[in-house]
């Protein structure tokens, strides 16, 4: 099969090549993808680059945790009729060293989660990772409908997720962004309102548009950076979840009477390490809100396999708006 791959950290000019490699063959609980669209996520990125000095955990990865395609072979133990059934998956290269980005890749079954045929194998690369981090973001502390909920950073792709189930599941959602096209991007998913975190004050203009009332949840992608405006837009018994951080020194300090005072709580998501049951839940309802037509995420731009150096560097520019997806062959 052909295969994007690195055997050393860097940039990626500088590590990735892509090459034939030999043919995955699925073990027992296991099954077979030829994969084709393959989603790229900041955390492929970190774990080429070392993020946080963490090492190579394997001598050589395929990388890309999120993808799509059609099962074509299965493994012991299960089912012979999942053989021609399209998919998404997600966590793919988590404790494994060959990802999405190849023709073919093998993932424990549970990780390849059908794919409604009014699902286009775009959409499906871009669930994953954002997806199933947005939905333990909001639904871990209970349903949402009825809710008000502030999305930081609305054009991210965790953020445009958190925006897309919020709406699917009956809240009313407001979303900060930087520029004009990360707002288009943000009302396009459903936000009900928008914040210019650059050019308006973000705690004072969501509680004016609540009524004074605040937020019930917080999604938040850089917490430390904006846990002031947490507490200030928080309602009673408000919770805030974070995802992510700018750096991996960031340091949390959180005014204790005004969390106290509010009866806030606070939370943290780091996909990898959801419980199982909290996994198997969100697989369900992502699928759910994308079988609905309700799931339609922002594409930034699709590279063919060939382009995979230059998807990553479009990633770490800081300037996609939107999801990066790599097509790796027809369906």
């Amino acid at each position: 099969m052909r295969a994007a791959f690195y055997e050393r950290q860097g940039t990626a000019k500088d590590v990735l090549m892509v090459r034939e490699l030999p043919d995955p063959e699925p073990e027992a609980g296991e099954v077979r993808v030829r994969v084709v669209a393959s989603g790229i996520n900041p955390s492929d990125i970190k774990t080429r680059t070392g993020f946080g000095g963490k090492a190579m955990p394997f001598p050589r990865i395929v990388p890309h945790q999120d993808g799509a395609g059609v099962i074509d072979a299965v493994g012991p133990g299960v089912l012979a009729s999942r053989v021609g059934e399209r998919v998404w998956i997600y966590m793919a290269q988590w404790g494994r060293a060959q990802g999405t980005a190849a023709e073919f890749v093998v993932v424990p079954s549970v990780q390849a989660v059908k794919l409604a045929d009014n699902v286009s194998f775009e959409i499906g690369a871009s669930l994953g990772v954002p997806a199933m981090t947005a939905h333990r973001c909001l639904f871990a502390d209970g349903d949402l409908r009825g809710k008000r909920v502030l999305v930081q950073g609305g054009a991210g792709a965790v953020g445009n997720a958190a925006i897309l189930l919020a709406k699917w599941a009956g809240a009313w959602v407001a979303a900060t962004v930087s520029r004009e096209e990360q707002a288009e991007v943000a009302r396009a998913a459903g936000a009900d309102f928008v914040v210019n975190r650059h050019e308006e004050d973000v705690a004072q203009t969501v509680r004016s548009a609540t009524g004074g009332h605040g937020v019930d949840r917080i999604v938040d992608v850089d917490i430390s950076a904006n846990i002031d405006v947490a507490v200030a837009c928080l309602a009673r018994d408000g919770v805030v979840t974070a995802y992510s951080t700018e750096t991996p020194q960031a340091m949390l300090t959180i005014p204790f009477f005004p969390a106290l005072l509010g009866g806030f709580s606070f939370r943290f998501v780091y996909v990898y390490s959801m419980p199982q049951e909290a996994m198997g839940q969100a697989s369900e309802e992502v699928s759910a809100c994308a079988a609905s037509g309700a799931y339609a995420p922002r594409i930034a731009k699709t590279y063919a396999l060939d382009e995979l150096v230059e998807a990553h560097q479009f990633q770490e520019s800081g300037t996609a708006v939107g999801k990066i997806i790599v097509r790796i062959q027809n369906p």
